[in-house]
């Protein structure tokens, strides 16, 4: 095992790396910009390096800085957590290149799963059930284009082969402006991705968003954790998540589940890792695999009883997953809901000092956030400032449980998404539960303020 980790991000990943590691006592190296200074995960880490100023091309996705930060502390691994770098191929490759171990996939399982193309097409040869689409990037040839838009039929949509969180996308509903999308979001993909390759897809018209956890390790053992809905987004960013799904068949989970792992198996999978589907009319249809730890792992966690942190670290230093897919049991019910630093209802973001912080407590409650009195929270960054999690035995107790924290949690002096929260807790579709993604655009559009 490790004795020293180095953790290449900030905010609540960074603390909650920081306390899987500590439990496992494994020593800790933060990596931060100077707007981060007084973190709490900064303070309470063993070693932390300023790796530069606060915008993040100059600090969290300044490669050398990072590799630097590691060779001047011995550090023997890097953890990503999520966002920046955990999913740049190139990071892995350098880390691995520079003599440490990087905590997730290998550079190459990261390039094939991050280009959707071939991500997609290699989910169909493991016999992952895929929207239908085109094969592989669509052509140049207008006329092709054309012919493969009235094969798959209107709607379709857009997509950047090297996209992802939300953006490269573009729905089209006629012939007539399926050229100029295909060019838009070609231009939008070459800027945003350097990559202009797109795809085109089937536009499903009210899926739900399914996604399924995997662990696997070098072995080639590969186990599934079950499943989650984050179905409650807006502009395609997750606002709830829970586990397991509301009103979804376990037989038919176990089904997809197992495809999953066989695919992980396939590809030589490592880590942890997460293949997202959109849900209708009882299928499952691929979309694309996340290969790093999820913002929404602790609902899974809940259910589960499994640290997929430490299991990420467990499998980084070359160990056998402890755990077969006989041993995983799903128990309860968990809900998650991001706390973010932005006006509950036109969402813009709220930096600013925090006067007043109070999390909530109780049976099944757990508050994952960096956050505490008289915090700064920076502009520079992501506006999520914590995740609320409540667990219980029932879908109903969980929601019980998450109105009484949400109506307990306190956080003064900048503006918080928990009104909107409390609203979203309340909301008959949101307690029967199975709602598409975009019901909440819908709500938001009718209740405007």
């Amino acid at each position: 095992m490790f004795e020293k980790i180095l953790i290449a991000n900030r905010g609540e990943i960074a603390l909650r790396i920081q306390r899987a590691c500590r439990e496992m006592g494994i020593r800790t190296v933060v990596v931060h910009s100077e707007a981060d200074t007084d973190a709490k995960y900064v303070k309470l880490a063993d070693e932390s390096v300023c790796i530069g100023p606060a915008p993040s091309g100059q600090s969290y996705l300044n490669i050398p800085a990072i590799i630097s930060a590691a060779e001047v502390t011995d550090a023997e691994a890097i953890h990503p957590g999520y966002g920046f770098l955990s999913e740049n191929a190139d990071f892995a490759e350098r880390v691995e290149k520079s003599g440490f171990v990087f905590i997730g996939p290998r550079s190459d399982t990261i390039r094939l799963m991050g280009d959707k193309v071939s991500a997609k097409n290699a989910m169909i040869k493991a016999g992952v059930p895929c929207v239908p689409g085109s094969e592989g990037a669509l052509p140049d040839d207008p006329k092709e284009i054309i012919r493969i838009a009235r094969d798959i039929k209107y709607p379709v949509i857009i997509k950047a082969a090297g996209g992802g969180g939300g953006r490269g996308m573009r729905v089209v509903h006629t012939e007539a402006a399926l050229l100029n999308a295909v060019t838009m979001t070609r231009t939008e993909a070459g800027a945003a991705f350097n990559n202009p390759s797109v795809y085109m897809e089937k536009f499903l018209e009210n899926p739900r968003h399914i996604e399924i956890q995997i662990l696997a390790d070098q072995h080639g053992n590969v186990v599934y954790l079950g499943e989650r809905d984050c179905s409650m987004q807006r502009r395609h960013q997750k606002v709830i998540e829970e586990a397991p799904a509301p009103h979804l068949n376990p037989r038919l989970r176990d089904k997809v589940g197992e495809r999953c792992a066989a695919a992980c198996k396939k590809i030589g999978y490592r880590g942890a890792g997460t293949i997202e589907f959109l849900y209708e009319n009882e299928e499952f249809y691929f979309i694309e695999m996340n290969t790093r730890v999820q913002v929404e792992h602790p609902v899974t966690e809940m259910i589960t009883g499994v640290d997929i942190i430490q299991e990420q670290i467990k499998v980084a230093a070359g160990e056998k997953l402890h755990l077969r897919q006989r041993d995983i049991q799903f128990r309860g019910h968990a809900i998650e809901c991001r706390i973010n630093a932005e006006d509950p209802f036109t969402f813009v973001p709220s930096p600013g000092r925090i006067s007043n912080w109070h999390a909530p407590g109780g049976p099944g409650i757990r508050v994952d956030s960096h956050a505490y009195n008289n915090y700064f929270v920076p502009p520079n960054y992501d506006s999520m400032i914590g995740k609320l999690i409540a667990y219980g035995h029932t879908r109903e107790q969980a929601l019980a449980r998450m109105r009484v924290a949400l109506s307990e949690m306190v956080v003064e002096g900048i503006k918080t998404n928990i009104p909107l929260h409390r609203e979203l807790m309340n909301d008959a579709n949101f307690i029967e539960g199975g709602t598409s993604i975009h019901y909440l655009e819908h709500r938001l559009q009718q209740t405007k303020r």
